[in-house]
């Protein structure tokens, strides 16, 4: 079986160190330096993660995800190349689950922070495992926005989410991947329905 993961994993950091530490990415206000840091201390720091989901230890997150972004950017590099096995969200038994979208997504903002970009034609299977993903993590970031919305991608399926819907998503699974991330400038995907929820379906800050 491939291992999308693995794939992701080095593709962007080949990208990372080909485009240099400081051009943007589609991460609003962070350079590659920042993306980089963050992929590191996701994986080796889950102290500074917990900030994410938990209000008051936002700062530090941000405290220790800035003190990896002033480091050596090839010595941050380095780090994501090399995963250490006890990282909760990295290591042989869950790298797959947690790492195929999540890398997925990250290439693309650094792909698509950059002019000229195009859409990359990927695997079948990968695009089958980033369904897969979608199915939950979509379902979720559609849930808390509270809009009735289906989601179709040719060949793999759709899902609906939430009543009769008012909005219909379309496209590949891998730009219905970063649309229901966030990434709704950058993807590639078909938005109809109601003009209303389709417009706020276009303009909220989604994500899992």
């Amino acid at each position: 079986m491939n291992s999308y993961a693995k794939l992701e994993r080095r593709q962007l950091a080949d990208l990372l160190e080909k485009l240099g530490p400081d051009v943007p990415t589609l991460c609003e206000g962070w350079t590659t330096r920042d993306l980089a840091a963050h992929l590191v201390v996701r994986e080796r720091r889950p102290d500074a993660v917990v900030g994410n989901y938990v209000r008051p230890l936002r700062e530090h997150g941000e405290n220790v995800r800035l003190a990896k972004a002033a480091q050596a950017y090839a010595a941050v590099l380095q780090e994501f190349r090399r995963p250490p096995r006890w990282s909760p969200v990295s290591n042989p038994l869950v790298d797959e689950l947690t790492n195929s979208g999540e890398f997925f997504i990250h290439h693309e903002d650094a792909r698509r922070g950059q002019p000229g970009w195009e859409p990359r034609t990927l695997d079948p299977g990968q695009e089958q495992a980033l369904w897969r993903t979608l199915k939950i993590t979509g379902k979720i970031a559609l849930r808390r926005l509270g809009v009735p919305a289906a989601i179709k991608a040719d060949g793999f399926g759709e899902f609906v989410v939430g009543g009769e819907p008012q909005v219909t998503i379309s496209g590949p699974p891998g730009e219905l991947t970063l649309f229901l991330s966030g990434r709704q400038r950058a993807a590639r995907v078909s938005v109809s329905g109601e003009d209303g929820p389709s417009q706020r379906v276009q303009k909220a800050r989604l994500g899992f």
